[in-house]
């Protein structure tokens, strides 16, 4: 979802298409060591009503880091409350910042660790892997992976064949939100399927005194997000997948095409809001709220399921009345489909940090998460039912439904420092071609020569 060397790949993702129905919406959805900690040991507890079982951890406190703050990180604190009430460890939550690598080499290096935390890029759990610096799932921890997830989600959490990650919160990334008033005011009773039937509804929406979309470019890893549905769409699977591993050069036509298909939408000021530098000044939770609070400046925000946290928490606006959804708009022959995902890795050795990855990987603590909202999971034994709105719920069974087909973020399958650091990469090459999206050249040689340094080969 949100982010923060050259690494071996073990995983590419298939893509696929799911076509559901959400209210009156339809959307396209998208073993290592063992410590010791095999869940079933003296001491150890489980819900009255089953569940896993977890041990024992009265007087210990865990470190818990994670990138997220505000209405994402209160739920979250649910997940650990209920840990702790099983167990009687205290856990600390720390928040990251978006340079989640960064942050965690720095606490690793310190000999300072937390016990526990997510990374947002497949790439940074390879990377630390490779440094030695993750410990591998434990039996109980692999077991209730393999129970509970789909081959490809454990396989992401993998390297070199050893699993160390349990993805415990997904995202579907190929969703516009909109304002349901501002498309009735403006006269538009459908959805745009297609790249440029959305570029025409943004236009009629802007004709009618409303800008039509919000972007959050002051956070980088949000345009990383649009390239790669584009891209995904007008390019296809086989070239996300090269792109994404740098067999081809950022320099390659496809790139050309899809900063140029961009450039259609960001390169009008009139179609956002603020224009692009009210773009580049607007960080993603007020991409949200400018698109549904009140006098609301903006009709459509992009972004990926995790959008509604904060349509809950910081508006008025209903979800499936007020706040609706609609699949990312195919601008090839197929609409994209492109997941995200937050993987829980230990950093520490010890039962603590091994019952947390269990816990985390159980059907218990999904249950828990999904009901405040904002929150998908690729977790199959967990009842939809658990879901707080019909619009999550929906999108979240295509998730399961899905599979191992899916195609994964590729900024996150990246190098941290090209794909996943503020300031830096793909992250500052994508904020600079907003500022000036009539660069298209000079936008795709910067990325190149990031991309090379990045991955190792240039």
């Amino acid at each position: 979802m949100r982010s923060t060397g050259s690494r071996n790949r073990t995983h590419r993702a298939v893509a696929t298409t799911a076509v559901l129905l959400a209210g009156a919406v339809v959307l396209t959805a998208c073993g290592g060591g063992n410590d010791g900690n095999s869940g079933d040991r003296g001491g150890s507890s489980a819900p009255s009503g089953g569940g896993v079982r977890l041990p024992d951890l009265k007087g210990q406190t865990l470190e818990v880091a994670a990138v997220w703050t505000g209405p994402e990180q209160e739920n979250f604190t649910k997940v650990l409350d209920a840990f702790t009430e099983r167990t009687g460890a205290k856990v600390d939550f720390v928040p990251t910042g978006n340079n989640t690598s960064t942050f965690l080499g720095t606490r690793i290096e310190g000999g300072k660790p937390p016990d526990v935390a997510f990374l947002p890029q497949v790439g940074v759990l390879h990377q630390f892997a490779q440094k030695g610096w993750l410990k591998p799932l434990g039996a109980a921890a692999r077991a209730q992976s393999e129970k509970n997830f789909a081959k490809g989600w454990q396989e992401l959490g993998a390297w070199k064949g050893t699993r160390y990650g349990i993805y415990a919160k997904a995202a579907n990334k190929s969703l516009i939100w909109y304002n349901t008033k501002a498309f009735e005011a403006a006269g538009i009773s459908g959805t745009p399927a297609t790249w440029k039937d959305f570029l025409s509804t943004a236009q009629t929406l802007s004709d009618s005194g409303s800008p039509a979309v919000s972007v959050g470019g002051a956070d980088g890893w949000t345009l990383t997000d649009w390239f790669e549905n584009v891209y995904l769409s007008q390019a296809g699977p086989e070239k996300y997948d090269r792109l994404a591993a740098h067999e081809i050069k950022w320099t390659d036509p496809s790139v050309t095409d899809a900063l140029t298909t961009l450039a259609q939408l960001w390169g009008k000021d009139d179609l956002l809001a603020g224009g692009r530098k009210g773009a580049l000044n607007t960080e993603f939770p007020k991409s949200v709220t400018q698109v549904f609070s009140g006098g609301a400046p903006a009709a459509m925000v992009y972004e990926g399921d995790f959008v509604t946290a904060n349509i809950n928490a910081d508006t008025k606006a209903e979800l499936g009345t007020d706040a609706k959804v609609f699949p990312f708009p195919a601008v090839g022959a197929k609409a994209p489909v492109v997941s995200g995902g937050d993987v829980a890795v230990a950093l520490k050795g010890g039962q603590g940090a091994q019952a947390l990855l269990t816990f985390l990987a159980s059907a218990d603590a999904a249950r828990i998460w999904a009901a405040q909202g904002g929150f998908i999971s690729p977790n199959k034994a967990l009842d939809p039912a658990a879901y707080k709105d019909d619009v999550t719920r929906t999108i979240a069974k295509a998730l399961v439904s899905a599979g191992d087909g899916f195609r994964f973020d590729m900024s996150d399958q990246a190098p941290a420092a090209f794909g996943g650091t503020q300031g830096i990469g793909e992250w500052k090459d994508l904020q600079d071609f907003l500022r000036d999206p009539g660069d298209v050249a000079g936008t795709q040689k910067k990325l190149e020569a990031d991309a090379a340094k990045a991955y190792g080969s240039g």
